[in-house]
């Protein structure tokens, strides 16, 4: 099944292009715009006769038009994704997230694909206290970026009403693991501690996330490509809730240093508290995690520990408030 992927010399996007390198026979089509978190050496080691890379901007209708029709099947993973970047510079957001979206979602329409998978978040559904979210629960993202994600999810599945484009939408939790870019905050603590700074805490650090190690989300979007229906949303998520000060603390005793290295700064703006989705659904088509988050953490550590020539340069771009 040859297979369109936007956004797959990204992070996430890499890691399911080498998932499905290694569990199916498909040729594969990576179209990324190659932006400061996006990069051809994501992909470098992986088979020319399978992976083929085109380089283009999923709102550039006329640079989808020539790259996507004669695949079966689409993964949508284009996107702008970090939340501090939204709060300093949100136009970007709206035209990769919705404009793109809209484009991807009408060329591939055109072009007949069989399966469509759109890649969201957990994080427009807003913040739950208590519980976790089920597909049906209603969306109330409370950033540019999440409420620009909530709206590129509408989109999709406007196409899935009204042009029957054959639409399935995934929520995730957090991804980490190797290569990720060192804005997100396990790299980012990380890299900063390596760096002989002190952990930047946002606010008391008692905000809670659920954590999935990326091999184990890409093979629940792999599941989702495959066996999904047409239509449905899944939330994707492995049970691995953590406050962000756990987290770190968990960083830094992995790297044999003091708890003290954390310093608490300001909060961010409209800091949600709590994410939390219920992933029955996508269990319920014999997908699993694998991996703990322990030691998918101490594995992410060593990368990082291990490959500070990749990481190093990067930091210069990340843009953290």
């Amino acid at each position: 099944m040859p297979t369109f992927v936007t956004g797959g010399a990204g992070f996430i996007g890499s890691h399911l292009v080498r998932h499905l390198v290694e569990t199916t026979a498909d040729a594969i089509t990576v179209f990324d715009a190659l932006t400061y978190a996006g990069n051809e050496d994501n992909l470098a080691d992986l088979p020319a006769d399978r992976v083929r890379l085109v380089v283009g901007d999923v709102a550039d209708r006329a640079a989808v038009e020539a790259a996507l029709p004669g695949h079966d099947a689409v993964v949508h993973l284009a996107a702008e994704t970090h939340v501090d970047r939204s709060l300093l510079g949100p136009d970007v957001f709206v035209r990769t997230n919705c404009d793109g979206t809209n484009v991807v979602c009408d060329v591939a329409r055109h072009a007949g694909v069989a399966r469509f998978v759109h890649v969201s978040t957990d994080e427009v559904y807003g913040s739950i206290e208590t519980g976790a979210f089920t597909e049906a629960d209603p969306l109330r993202p409370r950033s540019p970026y999440s409420a620009s994600k909530a709206g590129s999810d509408l989109i999709a599945l406007a196409y899935a009403e009204t042009h029957g484009l054959p639409v399935m939408v995934t929520r995730s939790s957090n991804h980490f693991g190797p290569r990720q870019f060192p804005e997100k905050l396990i790299p980012f603590f990380t890299t900063s501690l390596l760096l002989g700074h002190d952990v930047p805490l946002y606010g008391d650090g008692l905000h809670v996330r659920d954590w999935i190690d990326v091999r184990d989300g890409c093979a629940a979007l792999a599941r989702v490509l495959q066996s999904g229906e047409p239509g449905e949303i899944y939330n994707i998520a492995a049970g691995n809730e953590r406050t962000n000060r756990v987290v770190a603390e968990e960083i830094i005793a992995l790297l044999d240093l003091d708890a003290s290295r954390i310093e608490h700064v300001t909060d961010r703006l409209g800091h949600d508290r709590r994410y939390a989705v219920d992933a029955a659904k996508v269990r319920s088509l014999g997908w699993a995690p694998t991996r703990t988050f322990a030691e998918s953490l101490a594995e992410t550590v060593r990368w990082y520990q291990d490959n500070r020539a990749w990481w190093e340069p990067r930091r210069q771009r990340v843009r953290n408030r």
